[in-house]
């Protein structure tokens, strides 16, 4: 298999708030041309809250693309490109959930969808939890849910959880810290 991939152009189609689209025209391995969309983001941070009874604190939340609500760990993307992964950490964990910590702890890094998306998600850790409040952004409606690590698994297994950075994160959490 030969390693050599060319970007002969970017072309930005959309500018959003959250992402930005494009088209991308390469010379791929076999000289053949390509085009190829990408989706561009400035990446975020997500955070493990757990909680002295050890149980994880969730979110629930509504999510649009899957037009449902979801149960997942807290997160947020940065508010600039070279805002710190665990500035925004500490910065959702508090909005979302109305606590702080003093104690994070990078856990891994998750790519979301590789094939077209360059959005990548560092989890932290956080516990020594300090009941704060919530600082929800105008268009958030969350809920708080505390579950156990075996319940969330086993919603994971049941594909009743299915968000890839909970999944990933809650399964990493399991197998570093229990």
């Amino acid at each position: 298999m030969a390693d050599k991939v060319e970007r002969i152009s970017r072309e930005v189609k959309y500018k959003g708030h959250i992402l930005d689209v494009y088209a991308d025209t390469v010379k791929v391995s076999n000289g053949n041309i390509a085009e190829w969309d990408f989706i561009g983001h400035k990446g975020a941070a997500a955070v493990v809250p757990v909680l002295p009874d050890g149980r994880i604190l969730m979110v629930r939340q509504y999510r649009n693309a899957l037009d449902r609500f979801t149960l997942e760990i807290p997160a947020g993307g940065r508010e600039t490109i070279d805002e710190p992964m665990i500035e925004c950490a500490l910065r959702e964990l508090e909005e979302e959930t109305g606590y702080r910590s003093d104690n994070l702890n990078f856990l891994i890094s998750v790519y979301t969808t590789v094939a077209f998306c360059n959005e990548r998600i560092d989890v932290f850790v956080a516990d020594s939890l300090v009941k704060t409040e919530q600082h929800l952004d105008e268009d958030e409606s969350i809920d708080l849910v505390p579950c156990t690590v075996e319940w969330l698994c086993e919603k994971i297994y049941k594909g009743e959880i299915q968000d890839g950075k909970t999944v990933s994160s809650i399964l990493a959490y399991k197998n570093k810290y229990l």
